[in-house]
């Protein structure tokens, strides 16, 4: 038997995509061995949006962290990957928890990603809700990052003690309950409610398979689970997905 047999004779393909499959171009993780977190445990305060508010020195750290995730990041061969399945024509969604845009640096419709957790590509003013390119709010490091009419500017991501977007979140679950196919790559899944779309999905009868280094608790459900590296695993299940059957027009 084909070792990729769920990968056959799919039409309907979503990725869910963690920090993981970002790695190769150089973007750390957060939980893994050399992630952000491990390495400096206290960084996770900065993630944390009352400790944002309320501290001026943790705004601008927080700042100075995320600047290091920004700047000539390039797409690896597994964002290229899926980008090349989706404009060669295949029904493909990624749900990504990522903030680093590159699914549509590699060419990806920007349609077809729904990003969970916000894009590190703005900030947004606390006060007027007017968004800022990031560029310009790191340029102004190490002086706080301030909106033109004096309100606290924050990335537009989603930190911890925050609800994710309930029109985002609802877009994504009925991506995740169509699926045929439903690949979680390079997440921990232990982040809810976003991890949660595993279980809509296999709920809702699609093959579930987890593509990640480390155990995840969603590893149950799965039909199957890949060690595999995420860069040389995810190039081999789209030249599956890409001779799965008739593609969308």
């Amino acid at each position: 038997m084909n070792d990729l047999w769920w990968a056959e004779d799919v039409q309907r393909v979503t990725v869910f995509t963690g920090a993981g499959i970002s790695t190769d171009s150089g973007v750390p993780d957060y939980r893994g061995p050399q992630g952000i977190w491990t390495r400096d445990p206290a960084l996770a305060d900065l993630f944390t949006y009352d400790n944002f508010l309320a501290d001026a020195e943790v705004r601008v750290r927080f700042w100075q962290v995320f600047a290091g995730r920004q700047g000539d990041v390039l797409p690896n061969a597994a964002h290229r990957a899926l980008a090349e399945l989706e404009t060669g024509g295949k029904a493909l969604r990624v749900l990504t928890q990522n903030v680093d845009g590159l699914h549509q640096k590699a060419g990806m419709s920007p349609r077809k990603v729904v990003e969970l957790h916000g894009s590190l590509a703005t900030a947004t003013c606390l006060d007027c809700g007017e968004r800022t390119p990031s560029a310009e709010a790191i340029a102004r490091l190490p002086e706080e990052p301030r909106c033109a009419c004096g309100g606290l500017l924050k990335p537009s991501v989603v930190m911890f003690g925050e609800y994710l977007d309930s029109d985002v979140l609802s877009l994504a679950r009925r991506i995740a309950a169509a699926s045929e196919l439903f690949l979680a790559v390079g997440s921990s899944l232990r982040v809810e409610p976003a991890a949660g779309l595993c279980a809509v999905a296999a709920e809702h009868g699609a093959r579930l398979v987890v593509v990640n280094r480390d155990p995840t608790p969603y590893d149950g459900l799965a039909v199957e689970v890949v060690r595999e590296p995420i860069g040389t695993a995810v190039p081999r299940i789209c030249a599956v997905l890409a001779g799965s059957g008739p593609k969308r027009h």
